[in-house]
């Protein structure tokens, strides 16, 4: 082991070398080696170490200041210009592609073609390619030049000197800034960590070093490992999908027939998401008159959610025998499906004025009990200026109910506005716009043969029991990577 440390530290020069020409290549020309930090108790110089970001909030608190030029940083509106000097830095270390030593780069491994092998096999260059077509993949899905243009968007308004006046909307600016940046700079990050394992088993080869080019082969199979779970990570981008979600599910037109294929489809969903492990709740429930339902509403409760459930908005179409014509004849149903985001956000919330609403109570309808049938306990918000409306019924009191239709009252009112904005831009999304019954998304045929086809994608599988069943992901990525690529090819 000690061998090994020795072997190390002949390489330690070398490698800091590397580091510290890209960290230089981090800081715009206006910043030299050192700042100087003015607290109030001394004036000291400091190295900096890391980005030059993490060097300006460490020192960034309470009373102190920091010169930077000409410029002192204080607190209150002065964050605005703090996160602008961020994206300064950080838009220096994006513009200066990270390389090796002798100048290999990400981009030039894709163009060496190295072919991908096996995970098992022990080819370096096969998982350096194989990590690299990942962050090429992952830069797509995030459609990085649009990122950065938003960067430079939100940077400008962290400028204006009159932002903080409005502290919400100045608020969400820098968060979202904040986030951008964080997604950006993990995936550089991930980039110069290859580069880094490259150069550290060049140099281990040099030194006939076996153990340290071991180390660094794991820590290449590990990237890649790692880097599929990224590349799902970069299909959920948008700005809501990390959010829980209400599933709505209702019944079309055929009577009995699409009322009992509606409730096959909340099921679907009801154990979709348990296989994903989120929490699901029964909202509202309107049962049909012989069999199934007429309308229901879940709530999904998770990580990414909404950006899962968003895939499954639309018409879902069924063919089959009816179980309930004596003929045994083949009948077709229809059931569509509405996702809402549920904002964690509160400022992006629909201001309610309690003077628009309308509120009902009613008896609870169902399969009954000791107290659900007795007491007005469901409740009905109608909201006078839209016409929205929502229902619970599910809870034991009268208060539950109230707070459970207000919360889906509040997710609708949200989208509603959602849609609005983004007609006023012209950006249709997927998830606001497709709630119509004229998108049927998906065909799930039980008779003559069995299928179930994505008309989006023409993804298909031949087991539609396991499909019923909740095993909808291989449609759901399906949807998403066939929407990005379609959004990089309209770019």
């Amino acid at each position: 082991m000690s061998s090994l440390i020795q072997k190390r530290s002949s390489l330690l020069p070398q490698t800091l070398t590397l580091r510290r020409q890209f960290v230089t290549r981090l800081f715009s020309p206006s910043f030299s080696e050192t700042q100087t930090c003015n607290s109030s108790s001394s004036n000291r110089k400091h190295p900096i170490h890391g980005s030059g970001y993490d060097f300006l909030r460490k020192h960034f608190t309470g009373s102190s200041l920091i010169s930077v030029g000409n410029s002192k940083l204080s607190s209150g509106s002065d964050l605005g210009l703090l996160n602008s000097i961020h994206f300064r830095l950080f838009s220096s270390q994006v513009a200066v592609e990270p390389s090796t030593s002798d100048g290999l780069t990400v981009e030039g491994i894709i163009a060496n073609q190295w072919p991908i092998l096996e995970e098992s096999e022990s080819d370096w260059k096969s998982h350096a390619s194989a990590i690299a077509q990942s962050i090429h993949l992952i830069k797509k899905r995030l459609q990085w030049k649009k990122l950065l243009f938003r960067l430079e968007l939100l940077s400008s308004q962290l400028d204006k000197p009159d932002l903080w006046d409005d502290p919400v909307r100045a608020g969400r600016i820098s968060r979202e800034h904040g986030s951008l940046i964080g997604k950006m700079k993990e995936v550089k990050a991930f980039e110069q960590e290859l580069l880094e394992h490259i150069e550290m088993i060049k140099l281990s080869r040099e030194e006939s070093d076996a153990d340290l080019e071991s180390e660094s082969f794991k820590a290449l199979i590990e990237m890649r490992r790692s880097a599929k779970e990224k590349e799902l990570e970069a299909l959920l981008s948008g700005d809501n999908d990390i959010y829980s979600c209400f599933i709505e599910v209702q019944a079309g037109a055929g009577g009995t027939e699409s009322m009992d294929w509606a409730s096959m489809v909340m099921k679907m969903y009801k154990m979709w998401a348990q296989r994903r492990g989120y929490g699901v709740t029964v909202v509202d429930e309107m049962p049909g008159e012989m069999a199934g339902i007429k309308r229901a509403t879940i709530k999904v409760d998770g990580e990414y959610a909404f950006g899962y459930a968003k895939a499954e908005v639309g018409v879902h179409r069924l063919v089959r025998i009816s179980p309930f014509d004596s003929a045994k004849r083949r009948h077709t149903s229809f059931a569509a499906v509405a996702v809402i985001p549920i904002l964690g956000d509160a400022s992006a919330h629909v201001q309610i004025n309690e003077s628009d609403l309308r509120i009902e109570r009613m008896r609870a309808g169902g399969a009954g009990g000791q107290h659900v049938n007795t007491t007005e306990s469901a409740v009905r918000i109608t909201h006078i200026p839209t016409g929205v409306t929502a229902s619970c019924q599910n809870e034991r009191s009268q208060h539950q109910n109230k707070a459970s239709a207000m919360a889906v009252l509040q997710a609708r009112l949200d989208q509603l506005e959602m849609a609005r904005q983004a007609q006023m831009n012209a950006q249709h999304t997927q998830s606001l716009t497709e709630i119509s019954w004229g998108n049927q998304i998906r065909t799930y045929v039980l008779h003559p043969y069995r299928m179930v086809k994505d008309l989006r994608t023409n993804y298909e599988v031949s087991d539609p029991d396991s499909v019923l069943e909740g095993d909808i992901d291989s449609f759901i990525l399906s949807f998403l990577s066939a929407a990005l690529d379609k959004d990089e090819a309209d770019m």
